[in-house]
């Protein structure tokens, strides 16, 4: 807020100065010249005194003499100062009490930087909820001194001098009203008009403003009009105050120093009023969560509350009759005491932050307010002291800086505080004509410790990570954690790109290491993106994006390492979206997305037993798209529930046509991906789904790869279960690719395995091996009371030998490709006289 600015932020920059010996008049018209309310007095680089527009008051103008005496006779001494570094509102303070118009500024080693005056404050100290909230009457001078225009300029002068009056309102021979200030007596101290009337002089015309005006009004006038005095009129048009940057100032100061006041006196009426019952004022003391010492006229302490006992470990009979200087830090010198019994004699309180030290040793921050108590004469018989501990608000202050740039769990600097550091990395870059580089670092398979541990885990693995790769980085390097299990790395003023790629391989290794967390040990991977400036980008946006491409380009080829931004890389990833993009336009008209169904038969007899649906996409432009490439893009774009809704709602649909049509539709199945599998409402959508199109179950089934069932075999017999009780088969894909462990298949809910392809197709070749293992799954499946299926066969002599080993179902180009539902329709659901085999 404006009134924490330190005075430096709003005094008046460049002092006016003269020496001692410089004619009052030649001093008058220096500030005359420079429109400065007040000139420093200098000998030797130190200031003397002061002369202010408010000492021009003295001056005799019916001597002509007086304007020519040296200043140092009539300037005031010494010169009152602040510290660069005070709030505006505590010299608002010491205006108000010590009466005071005007401070010297000073620097850390006592050397004169400005002057403030109380105009300055009334600008800068944030008045205007109070100016926009008040009428000029409250705070107007409730009587204006007018003189006769006839009225010499040296009565004029002592007239404002005994009235104590910075401004008159001159009435003019014309019946026009002006104005006499300070400031226009400076200037008469300058140019010596002589004891002329001061008709002549008044500034006219006068401006006025109502008493039912708003002070923010008027003190806009003032500004816009670079015065400093308004007239005041009534209903009637007369004059009845003055109005001035002081009195609004005196005003809002008035308004704090009443409310303090009424608090005080509240507490001193509760203090009066308990005399004849001293229990139940303590009571009452005591249970305040403030710190409160009521001491004696000469500062021996006579009552603690219990506050005061928690928040300095004194207890009441270690520090009555003693002085509150047993809490001294000594931090503060003996100028700061003494400045503060200054204030609080002279206007009977001080307030202020101040450093104390507890019975422990620890230092503490309070906040001290300290009020004189005087009896009916005005002697002050007591001291109140109120305080509150006020050092976790400033930790807290410095938390919340420090939350505002740094990772909250690893205390690495966040996003908001790299990208500033790579800023200013980028400038000091271009200047020196250097390189730096971003790297992205991604954690591989990061969120199945989450999902299998649990998160308090993950966090501890997080630090664990954060340490290791800060210690393998460069002192001026910068790691930030930009949430989950992402970092960002720069390293600035590279000589070669050699460096980049020795520190990136130093980061893989460094997360490779075992790790040792709650007795488990485990390894992890990263895969890490590299940009470089100014080769691949000139912002540091830009560069963070090129590094994020490049780390997605390490995990898409095999993870566990890094790779270097290429353009190349940027046109593959705008591909990208352009499929993201086209996949989005396919769900909303449907056109280019379509299932084709590949039949699956008993190999026995030839009869249709069930068909696999397999997904299509044919763009215009961007020409076939692979199916794992669909079910991968719907996952990067969040498209996944809407591309499975498109293939349930394409199976639920056709399953339907079919039993219109009167062909009997035979059961379908479905390939699942591993992010399908583990949506936790698919069974119900698909239940919902079969519901919808009034299907009996049993028609819709499930093929999931085997390496999906292993990565957590338990939480999948759970997933299953739920899918058996829809009446479908569920079928193990592509087994023997994943080295399951075949006690797994006892524990999971299946009804069908699928032997790979690739078994299938190697029997041809005569190789002992693929006939074993085939042999083995067979038997391996009858034990288990399993359904087998084997997919790719092509050729005759295939079918043969899986015949000879048992198996029922079988699937491939020899028995019918996919085809659109149309064509399967006619080729398999309609009886004809054609055998499917021979089709």
């Amino acid at each position: 807020m404006s009134q924490e600015l330190p005075v430096e932020r709003i005094m008046q920059s460049g002092l006016l100065t003269c020496e001692p010996d410089t004619p009052l008049w030649m001093a008058a018209e220096r500030m005359a010249a420079r429109q400065c309310s007040s000139i420093i007095v200098v000998k030797a680089g130190r200031a003397l005194g002061i002369w202010t527009e408010h000492d021009a008051l003295a001056v005799n103008f019916a001597d002509p003499d007086a304007v020519r005496q040296p200043i140092s006779r009539v300037m005031s001494q010494p010169v009152a100062s602040l510290h660069r570094a005070t709030p505006v509102s505590e010299a608002a303070l010491r205006f108000n009490a010590e009466r005071r118009r005007h401070f010297l500024v000073v620097d850390d080693d006592g050397e004169p930087l400005g002057i403030l005056s109380q105009t300055d404050v009334a600008l800068n100290q944030g008045l205007e909820p109070y100016l926009r909230l008040r009428e000029v009457k409250a705070a107007m001078r409730q009587r204006a001194l007018v003189l006769e225009g006839e009225q010499r300029l040296a009565q004029a002068a002592r007239s404002m001098r005994l009235s104590e009056c910075d401004a008159v309102v001159v009435k003019c021979e014309d019946g026009e009203l002006g104005i006499l200030t300070e400031r226009d007596l400076v200037r008469f101290v300058a140019r010596h008009p002589g004891n002329t009337p001061i008709d002549s002089l008044a500034s006219r015309p006068l401006l006025t403003v109502h008493q039912e005006d708003t002070l923010i009004a008027a003190r806009d006038l003032l500004m816009d009009h670079r015065v400093r005095h308004l007239a005041v009129l009534d209903e009637a048009e007369e004059v009845v105050g003055l109005l001035g940057f002081r009195d609004m100032l005196a005003g809002a100061e008035h308004l704090y120093m009443q409310d303090l006041r009424n608090a005080l006196e509240q507490r001193d009426r509760a203090l009066a009023q308990s005399r004849e019952n001293r229990q139940l004022a303590e009571r009452v003391i005591d249970s305040s969560l403030e710190g409160i010492i009521i001491t004696d006229a000469s500062n021996r302490i006579e009552f603690v509350n219990r506050a005061f006992s928690h928040m300095t470990g004194y207890s009441a009979e270690e520090v009555i009759g003693k002085t509150p200087a047993i809490l001294s830090s000594g931090r503060h010198e003996a100028a700061f005491y003494r400045q503060m019994w200054d204030t609080l004699q002279r206007s009977g309180y001080w307030r202020g932050e101040i450093w104390n030290r507890r019975k422990s040793g620890e230092l503490y921050l309070e906040l001290l307010t300290i009020t004189a108590i005087t009896d009916d004469s005005g002697t002050a018989t007591h001291y109140a002291a109120l305080f509150s501990d006020i050092t976790h608000l400033r930790d807290n202050e410095e938390r919340i800086r420090k939350l505002a740039y740094y990772d909250a769990l690893t205390g690495l600097p966040n996003r908001r505080l790299l990208e500033d550091r790579l800023e200013l990395a980028i400038r000091h870059a271009h200047r020196n004509q250097s390189r730096l580089a971003v790297l992205f670092v991604d954690l591989d398979h990061f969120k199945e410790v989450n999902d299998t541990l649990g998160h308090a885990f993950g966090d501890e693995l997080l630090v664990m990570m954060a340490e290791r790769l800060q210690l393998r980085l460069r002192e001026d390097d910068t790691l930030a954690r930009l949430g989950g299990d992402e970092f960002l790395v720069l390293l600035p003023d590279l000589e070669e790109v050699e460096e980049v790629t020795r520190v990136a391989r130093r980061l893989v290794a460094a997360v490779r290491e075992p790790c040792v967390i709650e007795g488990q040990e485990f390894r992890l991977g990263c895969s890490l993106g590299i940009s470089l400036y100014p080769d691949d980008a000139a912002t540091a946006e830009a560069l963070i994006h090129s590094a994020d491409v490049a780390m997605y380009r390490a995990k898409q080829e095999g993870r566990n390492g890094y790779r270097l931004y290429r353009n190349e890389m940027n046109l593959q990833d705008d591909r990208q979206r352009a499929l993201e993009t086209a996949l989005r336009e396919a769900f909303a008209s449907g056109e280019g997305l379509q299932l084709h169904y590949q039949p699956v038969f008993e190999r026995d007899g030839g009869k249709l037993h069930s068909a696999e649906a397999l997904l299509r996409w044919h763009h215009p432009l961007l020409g076939n798209v692979p199916p794992d490439s669909v079910v991968t893009l719907a996952e990067r774009a969040g498209l996944l529930p809407e591309l499975d809704d498109y293939i349930l709602e394409q199976i639920c649909t056709q399953l339907a046509a079919w039993s219109a049509s009167g062909a009997a539709p035979v059961p379908v199945s479905i390939n699942l991906s591993a992010r399908q599998f583990w949506q936790h409402d698919l069974p119900v959508r698909v239940a919902t789904k079969l519901n919808a199109h009034k299907l009996p179950p049993g028609l819709v089934g499930f093929e999931i790869a085997e390496r999906t069932l292993l990565e957590k075999p338990h939480q999948a017999a759970v997933v299953l279960k739920r899918l058996r009780r829809l009446g479908g088969d569920v079928a193990i894909n592509d087994f023997g690719t994943g080295y399951a462990s075949f006690g797994y298949l006892q524990e999971l809910p299946i009804s069908m395995i699928k032997i790979d392809r690739r078994f299938v197709q190697r029997l041809d070749s005569g190789q002992r091996g693929s006939a074993a293992i085939v042999a083995a799954v067979a038997g391996l499946a009858r034990e288990l009371d399993l359904r087998l299926a084997a997919v790719g066969i092509e050729t005759e002599a295939q079918r043969d030998t899986l015949g000879r080993h048992g198996i029922e179902l079988i699937q491939g180009y020899l028995t019918g490709q996919p085809v659109p539902a149309e064509l399967f329709t006619s080729r398999y659901l309609v009886p004809s006289e054609v055998t499917p085999q021979d089709a």
